[in-house]
């Protein structure tokens, strides 16, 4: 018998899950402070597997929103043969995505366990919040990102800046610290424009996310009982819908708009979770 509340509560993760994969507010983050309020009757290893498999949803969201920027095939107009049927401008980006991806899977892969067991924790996280949250006001109140970008579209972007962008996307493996925002704001520091780093940034956000996805996958074992599974699909359908709603929101936002609000989101987020916790303890 499937508990109807379990599924609810599978809804909520994917709610928050949908909302702040896509901002510059720590996903993960929020999923293990979620947990520790709402708890899903579930083993210690699915929950585990489930905070990340549940971006699956937010995978497809991206996906379908951005289909035309990443569908690599093309029908060959009369004369061209085989090489007709590629879109050169869409193998390039994704050979850029795949070059700003590999700096943090080489990090991230053999440290997952350890990340897991060390850093997954209100400390970490309260203090990555109110860091980068920090330092978000201070890039915006810099100037850096009212310059005239140097990228103005996907089609400029280099393997430098490809590269700079992936290492920033390491700063994320730390709990807290968000992989949109890590990875936007290094689009912003090398020069893109608001809507090329949040484009880029959720277009490398595909391999990222399901190569995470799939490790847990491997570890956790592909024997889920019928609760598990359909807590699993709840999950991961409710990050679906969400996701499409706040990534077209959050797109159209920030192409106009400055960051300094989540900056002072995460910061008092930051010194809430920091103070539950001393009262905790």
């Amino acid at each position: 018998m499937i508990d109807f509340v379990e599924l609810l509560k599978a809804a909520l993760f994917g709610i928050v899950e949908g909302i702040a994969e896509w901002l510059p507010v720590s996903s993960t983050g929020h999923m293990i402070l979620l947990d520790q309020v709402v708890r899903l009757n579930v083993s210690e290893a699915f929950m585990s597997m489930f905070d990340v498999v549940i971006q699956l949803g937010a995978i497809l969201a991206v996906i379908i929103l951005f289909f035309r920027q990443i569908w690599p095939f093309t029908r060959p107009g009369y004369g061209e043969g085989i090489g007709g049927i590629f879109k050169m401008d869409v193998i390039r980006l994704w050979i850029l995505v795949v070059i700003a991806i590999l700096p943090s899977a080489v990090a991230g892969i053999p440290l997952d366990d350890w990340l897991d067991a060390h850093l997954h924790n209100n400390v970490v996280i309260s203090v990555m919040l109110i860091l980068y949250g920090i330092l978000f006001i201070i890039v915006e109140h810099s100037g850096i990102v009212r310059r005239s970008p140097r990228v103005g579209t996907l089609q400029e972007l280099d393997v430098r800046t490809a590269v700079l962008i992936g290492l920033f996307q390491i700063l994320a493996l730390i709990p807290g610290t968000s992989r949109s925002g890590a990875t936007i704001l290094g689009g912003f520091l090398t020069g893109c424009s608001r809507a090329v780093a949040a484009e880029f940034s959720f277009i490398m956000a595909i391999p990222t996310m399901a190569g995470a996805s799939l490790i847990k996958l491997l570890k956790f074992g592909f024997s889920f009982t019928t609760g598990e599974l359909l807590i699993l699909l709840t999950g991961c359908v409710t990050a679906f819908i969400v996701s499409m709603l706040s990534i077209r929101t959050f797109v159209g936002y920030i192409k106009k708009h400055s960051f300094e609000p989540f900056g002072w989101y995460r910061i008092i987020l930051g010194l809430l979770v920091a103070i539950m916790t001393v009262l905790q303890n």
